[in-house]
């Protein structure tokens, strides 16, 4: 498989409603589309999920564009690969940067499915005929707005909600859920929004039965989350801190964790994700898959992931409709009765709608070998 050309579109779409964390509100998304083709005109899409601003990680959307357009597609172009694995690591003498690094991984990922007549999913390992999901939910004016939008989810049969919570936004308004959805599966995301400072509000939560708590503590913790886990009945789910399997071995020893989010961008890929999945599964630490609030190339990448065995809680890849008035796949991603079926064609499954690409695309930068 020979890299002889590569794309970058430089994106922006308008979500639906906005979405507001501990670390921010926005509701216009920039991001990255990369397309691989190969030697006989086959193409493989990936997606940086980098943001705007660097309040999730250090990574931004122009950081990932330097380092994609400068260090990581020169590494590529014209080089041939048997396996993407090969990719990964071929960057790791680059440090850090694991969203841009994933976004021409994930490419490269789907360009080697299509080739060898596989869905993403069967290049992957994983066997799921459907994936289980959940939602995200920002943090709303108030309870009674965050009610009704539950009310509506469940409706929709999504079997698990997560909820964004802040100091000053969190106790009372998972009190105000629970008092109308005793059964629902609840998880709160906290965004490392806490400190051990906060281990008396955050024992109150125990009396919530919540499935987990998200990244209470700060985003490159390990030891701090360890202390707070002996305090707590409820498990913590480690999403910030895990950048690689070597920060999963280490977490999973200090009893810092008891749940992994894998985020395909954070951890720098799927060869890193399907490493992580494996030592996880069998050290017994239940994963899910995390969102970025992807486009649909990124949401194709996860429910691919999500079909791995060991992914045996509700990830946060919802209906394209969820978030975009328009997708840039066809056919779109769509939940029905809280589950995905996992597309059958070669690839991601889903077909590029280079249309609507096109109204969204804002600049683009073309590489090709010699």
């Amino acid at each position: 498989m020979l890299i002889k050309e590569m794309n970058i579109r430089k994106m922006n779409m308008t979500m639906k409603s906005p979405f507001s964390t501990s670390f921010g509100t926005f509701q216009v998304k920039e991001f990255l589309l990369l397309e691989a083709t190969d030697e006989l005109g086959n193409t493989g899409w990936g997606e940086s999920t980098a943001f705007q601003s660097p309040w999730y990680s250090e990574e931004t959307l122009e950081t990932n564009l330097h380092i994609i357009r400068d260090f990581l597609i020169p590494l590529v172009l014209d080089k041939g690969f048997n396996h993407p694995d090969e990719v990964s690591e071929l960057f790791a003498p680059l440090r850090k940067n694991n969203m841009a690094k994933a976004a021409v991984e994930g490419a490269i990922w789907d360009l080697y499915a299509k080739r060898n007549k596989l869905t993403l999913a069967e290049a992957l390992g994983g066997t799921a005929e459907k994936i289980e999901v959940g939602i995200s939910i920002g943090i709303q004016k108030s309870a009674a707005e965050l009610i009704n939008l539950v009310h509506g989810y469940v409706a929709e049969g999504y079997k698990r909600m997560k909820v964004k919570i802040k100091p000053g936004h969190d106790v009372e308004v998972l009190r105000a859920l629970r008092e109308v959805f005793p059964d629902v599966p609840l998880m709160a995301d906290a965004n490392s929004a806490y400190t051990l400072n906060d281990i008396k509000l955050l024992k109150q939560l125990d009396e919530f039965n919540l499935t987990m708590i998200e990244q209470p503590l700060a985003s490159d913790d390990i030891i701090d989350h360890a202390k707070l886990q002996k305090e707590l009945k409820t498990p913590i789910c480690l999403d910030e801190s895990i950048l690689s399997l070597e920060d999963t071995r280490k977490a999973f020893e200090l009893g810092s964790t008891k749940i992994i989010n894998i985020k395909i961008g954070r951890v720098g890929g799927l060869t890193e994700s399907k490493k992580i999945h494996d030592f996880c599964m069998a050290n017994g630490i239940p994963v899910w898959c995390g969102g970025m609030l992807e486009s649909g190339i990124g949401r194709a990448h996860n429910v691919a992931l999500t079909t791995l065995p060991n992914f045996i809680l509700p990830g946060d890849t919802a209906s394209s409709s969820r978030y975009w008035e328009e997708d840039v796949i066809s056919p779109e991603v769509v939940a029905e009765d809280g589950y995905i079926t996992v597309p059958k064609a070669y690839g991601i499954g889903y077909e590029p709608n280079i249309e609507a690409m096109d109204r969204y695309t804002v600049e683009q930068f073309h590489f090709k070998s010699e």
